[in-house]
C-alpha cells in the first residue's frame, strides 16, 4: 500500500519560511465561564487580496497545536490555483485564543508582569470563535465568503455559523465533530494528565524555558498514535528494527515507531506549550453543539474511512443536524488509509469538493 511520506513529515512541511504573521491588540474580553483578560492579542496571517466589496474572504481556523500559518500546514488545500484559492480569495489564517503561537494565552505576560499560567481563564471554542469575529470587524469584512477547518478548526467553523448565523455563507468543516465522544475526552485527559504529573509541572507554574518536557512529549506521543492509522503505520514502520538486526532485551529503542515517535514527542517540545495544550483540549472537550437552528449557511462536510479519532458517524451527524435546520448540506466519506491526518494530506479528492464548493 502506498502512504504519502508527509504523513511522517509533521512540521517539516508546515514551517514558515519567513515570519509574516501580523498582530491585532484588543480590549478587554470577559471569557463564557468567567474570569477576564484587560486586553487579547490575535495572531494572524492573510494570503491574496479583498475584492471592492469585501465578498471574498475565507477565514481558515487551526486544529489542536496548529498556528495561524494556515497555507503552510494545510499546503495542499490553500494557495494560488489550489481548491482555496489565494489568487481569486482573501485567506485568513489565526491562532486561537489559548494558543502559544502569538496570540493571548497561559504563556502570555499577564499585567503583573508574571506569565499567566494556570491563573489564565478557562477558555471555549465561543471564546476562540469571539475573538475571531474581533478580528474579522478589525479588517471591515461583514460576511464571510467560508469558515473552513478540521480537527478543533472544524468547531471554530460549526461555531461561527451557529454564532454569527448572518456572517457566514458557507462552511467547509473535516474531520470534526459538533461534541466529543467518551473517547475522544479520554485521549485528552490522558495527554493531560501526562503533563500534569510531569515534576517539572510545578501546578503550571514552571519557569519560562522549563516547562515539562517529559510529559509534553509523552502526550504529543499519545496525539500522533490517535491521529494515523493502524494502515499507515504498518506501512510505515512494520515490525523493523532501529539501526539493529536483533533485539537488545531492554528498555532502550528497539523499533523504528518507538525511534519515530519520541522524535516527535521531543520536537513539539520546542514549539508548544504545556499549558497551552490543557487549555485547548479543555475547550474542545467542554464543547457541545445541539442544534444548527437560525444558521443560514450552506455545509460542506467530509470525512475519512480510516479516521478512528473523529469517524464518520460524527460528520454524519453535523450533516442531519444542520438539514435538520433548513441548510443546504453535504457529507462526503473519502476512502483514504492516513487515518485523522487525512484531513490535511488530501488535496485530491477532498481538494475538489472544496473548489466545487466554493466556485458554486
Amino acid at each position: 500500500m502506498h502512504i504519502d511520506p508527509a504523513l511522517f513529515e509533521e512540521n517539516e512541511r508546515t514551517a514558515p519560511v519567513q515570519d509574516e504573521r501580523q498582530f491585532l491588540i484588543t480590549g478587554p474580553y470577559r471569557c463564557e465561564v468567567g474570569g477576564e483578560l484587560p486586553q487579547v492579542t490575535i495572531a494572524y496571517e492573510t494570503w491574496g487580496e479583498l475584492n471592492d466589496d469585501r465578498s471574498n474572504a475565507v477565514l481558515v481556523c487551526h486544529a489542536l497545536t496548529g498556528d495561524a500559518h494556515a497555507i503552510g500546514w494545510w499546503e495542499r488545500l490553500i494557495g494560488p490555483g489550489k481548491p482555496i484559492d489565494t489568487e481569486t480569495c482573501f485567506v485568513i489564517g489565526v491562532n486561537v485564543l489559548g494558543g502559544c503561537q502569538g496570540s493571548t494565552g497561559p504563556a502570555s505576560t499577564a499585567p503583573d508582569g508574571k506569565r499567566y499560567s494556570l491563573r489564565f481563564p478557562m477558555v471555549t471554542v465561543g471564546d476562540m470563535v469571539e475573538v475571531q469575529a474581533r478580528l474579522i470587524d478589525h479588517l471591515g469584512i461583514d460576511s464571510l465568503l467560508a469558515v473552513a477547518g478540521g480537527s478543533m478548526g472544524g468547531m471554530q467553523a460549526l461555531e461561527w455559523t451557529g454564532r454569527f448565523p448572518n456572517r457566514v455563507r458557507k462552511a467547509f468543516i473535516t474531520a470534526s465533530c459538533a461534541a466529543h465522544s467518551a473517547m475522544q475526552v479520554g485521549f485528552n485527559e490522558t495527554a493531560r494528565q501526562a503533563i500534569m504529573q510531569d515534576t517539572r509541572w510545578m501546578g503550571g507554574d514552571y519557569p519560562d524555558g522549563e516547562q515539562p518536557d517529559g510529559g509534553l512529549s509523552v502526550a504529543r506521543m499519545l496525539g500522533h498514535i490517535s491521529f494515523l492509522s493502524d494502515a499507515a503505520f504498518t506501512a510505515k514502520f512494520g515490525r523493523r528494527l532501529q539501526d539493529k538486526v536483533r533485539f537488545d532485551y531492554t528498555f532502550g529503542t528497539e523499533f523504528q515507531v518507538e525511534s519515530y515517535l519520541k522524535y516527535q514527542g521531543s520536537k513539539f517540545t520546542n514549539r508548544f506549550d504545556a499549558n497551552s495544550l490543557l487549555y485547548v483540549t479543555r475547550a474542545i472537550d467542554y464543547y457541545d453543539l445541539p442544534s444548527l437552528q437560525g444558521s443560514n449557511a450552506e455545509y460542506l462536510f467530509t470525512s475519512f474511512t480510516s479516521d478512528w479519532l473523529y469517524p464518520s458517524y460524527q460528520s454524519e451527524a453535523m450533516h442531519q443536524m444542520a438539514l435538520a435546520a433548513g441548510c443546504q448540506s453535504q457529507h462526503e466519506v473519502i476512502d483514504l488509509p492516513y487515518g485523522h491526518d487525512a484531513f490535511l494530506l488530501d488535496g485530491l479528492i477532498q481538494g475538489e469538493m472544496v473548489r466545487r464548493f466554493l466556485n458554486n
